[in-house]
């Protein structure tokens, strides 16, 4: 008998599909559609609004260059506010940080926090339980325009932008979140496929450029993020953070007490380093802006 399977709907004219070998939980939250499901190839993979959000086998590689690059680069962060990530894995990252004190996260949808424990609990591994943790159950929009805290780091673990996701990569969002950060903070956040998705990271930098003294992106290859390189957007006042040597992020790295799988000193560095198809739309964003 043929097995089901799941045909994600994130482009128009091209996709990928996973044969689904049985489905652990599908509803339709408060917010959106939920689907986790097993895969032979990918193990338990999490989709919300036919976009895969996640898998056990390459979630490591997005939640560690999503947290590792912003904490390690500023080298001093105490506190950090994460939007989105429900499925905890930028949380236990963060949270992996001996200097880290406190953790807000703000997640719209509590289904996805719940039922990735449940489903998903080797992507949390445990982090949900760190007395380090404020969880908020709110719109990561209303927060940051509400919020009178100050982070050091703030890292946006959205859906793309549609659907809940969508205001999370508009100008009103970007400014509230510079307002909740703190001096010589740094903001990083997805920002879709390089190849696919350039309009998104275009857009982004639109906006995070007449903010910042420093507005740039970063690389990580996600596999089932298809359609190029993940853009993680890096935006902050010190300039001097992207410029770190690779000895400087050793010297931090080795100081911390845990191993990577994805991340390391050489990848930080290099990381920043963009194809040139990226660097030309990022030139014609700056030329008009």
């Amino acid at each position: 008998m043929n097995k089901p399977w799941y045909n994600e709907t994130l482009f128009e004219h091209y996709g990928q599909r996973f044969e689904i070998e049985n489905i652990l939980f599908e509803n339709q939250t408060a917010h959106q559609h939920l689907v986790i499901f097993e895969n032979k190839q990918f193990g338990r993979v999490m989709a919300l609004d036919g976009v895969i959000q996640t898998t056990t086998r390459d979630e490591f590689i997005y939640h560690e260059m999503m947290v590792h690059v912003p904490v390690l680069a500023h080298g001093f962060a105490k506190r950090v506010l994460i939007i989105g990530g429900g499925d905890g894995g930028i949380l236990r990252e963060v949270l992996k940080h001996n200097t880290i004190e406190h953790v807000t996260m703000v997640e719209i949808d509590a289904a996805v926090v719940e039922m990735s424990q449940q489903y998903l609990p080797s992507i949390s591994d445990g982090a949900f339980a760190d007395p380090r943790l404020n969880l908020v159950i709110a719109d990561g929009m209303d927060f940051v325009r509400k919020c009178k805290e100050k982070f050091d780091i703030i890292i946006t673990d959205s859906t793309d932008p549609i659907g809940p996701g969508e205001i999370l990569f508009t100008d009103d969002f970007y400014s509230h979140a510079k307002r909740c950060l703190s001096a010589n903070g740094i903001i990083s956040s997805q920002n879709g496929a390089s190849f696919l998705q350039e309009w998104e990271f275009e857009g982004t930098h639109r906006r995070l450029s007449s903010l910042y003294e420093d507005s740039w992106f970063y690389l990580a290859g996600v596999p089932t993020y298809i359609g190029g390189f993940m853009t993680l957007a890096w935006a902050t006042d010190n300039k001097a953070y992207r410029q770190l040597s690779i000895d400087t992020i050793r010297l931090r790295y080795n100081n911390q007490p845990f191993k990577t799988r994805y991340y390391n000193p050489a990848i930080h560095v290099s990381a920043f380093h963009l194809p040139q198809h990226v660097l030309d739309k990022l030139e014609l964003v700056t030329e008009v802006a």
